[in-house]
């Protein structure tokens, strides 16, 4: 009780102390960041322990499947390119008689 009363009495004469001021809450969000990004990096590196990295086979395997695909692509939309050019070509004479 006594301890209580002499906060009491502090208070209402002042210790002699500035009051303390409470930190902005922008001060506190920004001081936060640091500890956020430590703790969003410690995340990043335990789900990468967890990935299941392909073999060299397996990336050499499709490698290999992606370059046939854009090669055959690149070849069956140059023979649709000429055929279509060849038609266009066509009906263009057809008009100009």
């Amino acid at each position: 009780m006594a301890e209580a009363l002499k906060v009491k009495n502090e208070e209402s004469q002042g210790s002699g102390r500035a009051p303390e001021r409470e930190t902005p809450e922008w001060l506190k969000r920004i001081g936060e960041y640091p500890r956020r990004f430590r703790q969003f990096l410690h995340e990043v590196r335990v789900e990468m322990r967890q990935v299941t990295w392909p073999t060299r086979d397996d990336v050499r395997a499709t490698t290999l499947v992606v370059i046939v695909t854009v090669f055959f692509f690149g070849f069956f939309l140059f023979v649709v390119d000429l055929g279509v050019s060849q038609v266009v070509e066509k009906v263009l004479k057809a008009f100009r008689r």
